[in-house]
Formats: structure tokens, C-alpha cells, sequence
């Protein structure tokens, strides 16, 4: 199979999994579970771009969390730590990055602009502005390609409308220089777990996970999960148990 030809498959397969021309996709990945992929990393964002067309948007999470004052966020610079595949879209030509030290978003596609901008208003890491929370609240799909349902950052989005007692960590105080190259700085509450592990794959545990489907993309098992759907749901059982989606780690409290 030649670049061409496997972009075309992942495109065929994420297409069976409900992702359209002109989707909205938040998508979570692992390179090393597609399998062989001619062409690399490259080969797995035209297939993904071929999916969605030209009125499609693909997102991805740039996440910097590791970033530690007094480093400096610079927006075009700061390398995220969430993978591979993000930071080879992150300096891909045509993509832009939101402004938040901790938790900014990558996207090109018709919905770009609209998703990225103002996020550099929040003062936490998933609040109304972030891309995370637009998604949920407007249109998109999520993609787990071939990771897992756990390392779901949309859940810290939803997390945010209800600040469970585990949340929320100190406040820290960034510096950050934008895409203009001016430079600021600016107090932020981070998340804080406080003893706590995330469980985020018990999404599949809830009762109405119908926002869920499962397939294959090449050889990676994926998920899809429909954003505002997803919210619906983990909002209704954080408020029965804010506790649903952590457990306490082994020898804290």
C-alpha cells in the first residue's frame, strides 16, 4: 500500500464510523497502534483531511501541562506533550494554535478561527473559551484513534461545569508571548487531581452511551464519541457522583 492509497483507507474507515464530509473532529491518537502507515505521520493527517473535505475541520490538542514557570509559553514555539501525530500537526504548514499555556488546541479547517479564538481569555484550562468546550457545545466528534478512551481532554471541559471537589490545583502565574511575538503575563487555575486518578473510559460504562461507536482505523482500534452528546451524559452523572470518573490512588488520600 502506497501513501495514497492507505490516506484513502483511513479516510474509507473513519467514514464507517460516522465521520462526513464537513465534520468537526477533536481528534486523540496513537501512531504506533495504526500499524505500518507509508508516508508516516503525513500520510495519517491527508487521511484525515480526505475524510472531512474541504468544509471539514480537524482539531487537535497541543498541550503543554508539563510547562513550568519561569518558562515561557511562546505560541509558536512551546512543543506539546501529548505525542507524535499533534506535534507534527502543530508545525504543519497552514496550522494555527490557540493562546493558552497549558492546554491550547491546533486546528486548520473551515471552523479554525472560530474554535481557536479567544481562548487566551480563560484563566483555567478547559473554560468557556477553549476549544475543548465550543466543540461540546456546538458540533464535533471526538476520535480516540487507536488510544483508548482515557486520555480524553474534553472531559476536563465538562469536569469545568461542575468543579468537582478533586479539580482544580494552585493558581500559577504564566508568561506568554502570542503569535504577534508581544509578550505577557497572566495568573491561571490549574487542574490539581489532589490524589486522584482519572477514570474517563467509564464513559462506556453510562447508560445512555449511545454518543459511542467503535470501529477500526487501519489497524488501531477507535472510538467516536458525539461532543454534545458526551457532555449531556457525564454532566447528568457527575452531578449524581462527582466521584464517577477518578478513583483515589494507592497510598493517597
Amino acid at each position: 500500500m502506497n501513501p495514497k492509497t492507505c490516506a484513502q483507507q483511513i479516510a474509507t474507515d473513519l467514514r464507517k464510523l460516522g465521520i462526513l464530509p464537513g465534520s468537526t473532529v477533536l481528534v486523540h491518537s496513537s501512531l504506533k497502534a495504526l500499524g505500518p502507515v507509508p508516508g508516516g505521520i503525513e500520510t495519517v493527517i491527508r487521511g484525515l483531511l480526505e475524510a472531512i473535505g474541504p468544509a471539514g475541520t480537524i482539531v487537535m490538542p497541543a498541550l503543554s501541562w508539563a510547562l513550568r514557570p519561569p518558562e515561557v509559553f511562546d505560541v509558536g514555539l512551546t512543543p506539546s506533550n501529548v505525542g507524535a501525530v499533534p506535534e507534527y500537526f502543530r508545525t504543519r504548514a497552514g496550522t494555527r494554535r490557540s493562546l493558552h499555556p497549558t492546554h491550547s488546541v491546533c486546528a486548520v479547517g473551515a471552523r479554525a478561527s472560530e474554535l481557536l479564538d479567544g481562548h487566551g481569555l480563560d484563566s483555567t484550562p478547559c473554560g468557556r473559551n477553549s476549544p475543548f468546550r465550543k466543540i461540546a457545545e456546538t458540533d464535533g466528534a471526538i476520535v480516540m484513534l487507536g488510544c483508548g478512551l482515557g486520555p480524553n481532554t474534553t472531559m476536563h471541559a465538562i469536569e469545568e461545569y461542575v468543579e468537582p471537589p478533586y479539580l482544580f490545583g494552585p493558581d500559577v502565574t504564566f508568561t506568554i508571548t502570542d503569535e504577534k511575538g508581544a509578550t505577557h503575563q497572566k495568573p491561571y487555575r490549574t487542574h490539581g487531581f489532589n490524589g486522584f486518578a482519572q477514570r474517563y473510559e467509564r464513559v462506556a460504562e453510562l447508560a445512555s452511551a449511545s454518543f459511542l461507536s467503535r470501529g477500526h482505523v487501519l489497524e488501531a482500534e477507535t472510538f467516536v464519541l458525539d461532543a454534545p452528546l458526551l457532555k449531556e451524559a457525564v454532566l447528568q452523572k457527575l452531578r449524581d457522583d462527582p466521584y464517577f470518573f477518578v478513583e483515589a490512588e494507592v497510598g493517597k488520600e
